[in-house]
């Protein structure tokens, strides 16, 4: 299989994709700059671009090429302060729920998508009045914890609206990374390890529209399920980056 994953020049994504290469399995990196391409080693296949920059975002999407499977790892967590990127975005929703939209929206549609998420999607809130705390009390950790939520509605609409692709959303546990810091509990192995199986997984990892951990298929916070904050979210995604996801 031809397999791209966002953000995989450390932690779980460079886990995932060294994990996949080792199976056999064609892997194409991706790196937010030349710089951090530059750093892999064994010269491995890199595209680049900033998920903070539209642009690029676009880009990417436009030239990335056909894959059998996209996992969409790539993150950032909570912020003391709001801020917001060149195009005037909040950059945790930009990042975390913006850029696999985009890319989503402008690559061919591969057989399987992977989106990551957290275990904080559970006190996410769907506030499709207020995604980018522009009016709201600027609290970092709930604006990851939204970008999480918002990451499980993103794989559940993209089921709904593409029946013939598997889209699950998976949530890696508390991994120690630069992301999950060092009091985190569980090592990069368990992080990657559920979407592994199901990029390239049979049997019970050819389903859709669920949201896993441990390759445990659990109930997810019920907002997640609720088509209107789906649709809404992807007319919001689609204002925001002027592309309209297909079908």
């Amino acid at each position: 299989m031809r397999i791209l994953v966002t953000g995989s020049t450390d932690g779980i994504g460079l886990q995932t994709a060294r994990t996949l290469q080792e199976l056999g399995h064609d892997v194409v990196f991706h790196a937010r700059s030349e710089q951090r391409a530059a750093a892999l080693d064994g010269s491995p296949e890199v595209l680049v671009g900033d998920l903070a920059d539209l642009e690029q975002t676009r880009a990417m999407g436009r030239t990335a090429g056909a894959f059998d499977v996209v996992i969409h790892n790539a993150g950032i967590g909570g912020q003391d302060e709001r801020r917001e990127t060149g195009d005037g975005i909040e950059r945790i929703f930009q990042v975390n729920v913006l850029a696999p939209y985009v890319l989503t929206a402008l690559m061919p549609r591969p057989q399987r998508i992977v989106y990551l998420t957290s275990g904080l999607e559970s006190v996410g809130v769907a506030d499709l009045e207020d995604l980018q705390y522009e009016r709201k009390p600027w609290h970092g950790m709930q604006a990851y914890s939204d970008s999480k939520l918002h990451d499980v509605a993103l794989a559940f609409a993209v089921a709904r609206r593409w029946p013939e692709v598997y889209s699950n959303a998976v949530d890696p546990g508390w991994i120690r990374t630069k992301l999950g810091g060092p009091n985190a509990t569980d090592d990069l192995p368990e992080g990657a390890e559920t979407q592994v199986w199901l990029a390239t997984g049979d049997g019970d990892a050819l389903v859709t529209g669920r949201y896993f951990k441990r390759r445990q298929d659990l109930k997810p916070n019920a907002a997640a399920r609720d088509e209107r904050y789906q649709d809404g979210l992807l007319a919001a995604c689609a204002r925001l980056s002027g592309v309209e996801l297909p079908g």
